[in-house]
């Protein structure tokens, strides 16, 4: 009688067949497993199983018949005042507020973490949710017959246009006001909302010389946009500060054949690459 042998899948393996194509694209598993590097042994169907529970808590509490306002405020009275969830206003650069886990378990997150869950009970309350990568801050919107509400998910206060352009001015300048709203809150898709967790943790291990960790969010990064050539480049960076060089050569060689001849860094790169040559 022969044997059936299994092959363990790792977590990196399991994160890239999660994200192989945009059909279908499961944000909420995807994004539980964005941290996963950092605690191989979590389980990420964790995420998943507390969310269904709350869901329908949340739909026990809707009829049938509830307007898109009344599923907004049953959603948020739910979210923010019974399960209790905020802004990490304490630790804002914490990695675990990219963790889903371990916001689940807290009740603690940044305004994308706590956009994802969010709009996951967004979906199964029947609403038409989605996120928006409005500059320096992630907001999530509702689409309604007659427009759209859009919300900061840290703490699920509606956002007025004068809100909106107050939180552009940062970034643009009083010229913000010029430009239709529209223009900044297009929905993101689920591959860009984790492609933008991820860089949240790239600047934390970055900041913090955490190489070792920040080749592991590489990973991710390249899994989920394998000719996002920078993502090459960068993970190469980290190999070479971690003093992995043959893994560092092979990046740098790869954003080398693929960059554009316009790229900024070419030179640097060059540079970089012989100098791991020599090293070797």
């Amino acid at each position: 009688m022969s044997s059936i042998r299994f092959e363990r899948v790792s977590p990196l393996q399991y994160f890239t067949q999660l994200v192989r194509s945009d059909a279908g694209f499961p944000l909420l598993e995807a994004a539980s497993c964005v941290a996963q590097h950092a605690d191989p042994g979590r389980d990420a169907q964790a995420v998943l199983h507390q969310m269904d529970e709350w869901q329908s808590r949340l739909l026990a509490r809707l009829g049938r018949e509830a307007s898109v306002a009344e599923r907004i405020t049953r959603l948020n009275a739910l979210f923010y005042t019974e399960l209790g969830f905020a802004g990490n206003a304490n630790n804002y650069f914490d990695p675990d507020n990219s963790d889903l886990a371990r916001v689940v378990e807290s009740r603690r997150g940044i305004p994308i973490s706590l956009a994802v869950l969010w709009l996951e009970l967004a979906s199964g309350a029947g609403l038409q949710a989605h996120g928006v990568g409005f500059p320096g801050h992630f907001l999530v919107r509702v689409d309604l017959d007659e427009g759209w509400v859009v919300q900061d998910p840290l703490n699920g206060r509606a956002l007025s246009r004068e809100d909106l352009y107050e939180r552009l001015e940062p970034f643009h300048g009083a010229r913000a006001t010029a430009w239709p709203l529209s223009l900044f809150l297009q929905s993101a898709t689920p591959r860009e909302i984790v492609a933008r967790m991820l860089r949240n943790l790239k600047d934390i291990y970055r900041a913090g010389r955490e190489w070792e960790l920040l080749v592991a969010v590489q990973d991710r990064a390249i899994a989920l946009q394998p000719e996002a050539w920078v993502e090459w480049r960068d993970r190469g960076d980290a190999h070479a500060h971690a003093g992995a060089t043959r893994q560092a050569l092979r990046d740098l060689e790869t954003y080398l054949a693929h960059a554009p001849d316009e790229a900024g860094d070419l030179e640097v790169v060059s540079l970089t690459i012989a100098r791991l040559r020599h090293q070797l």
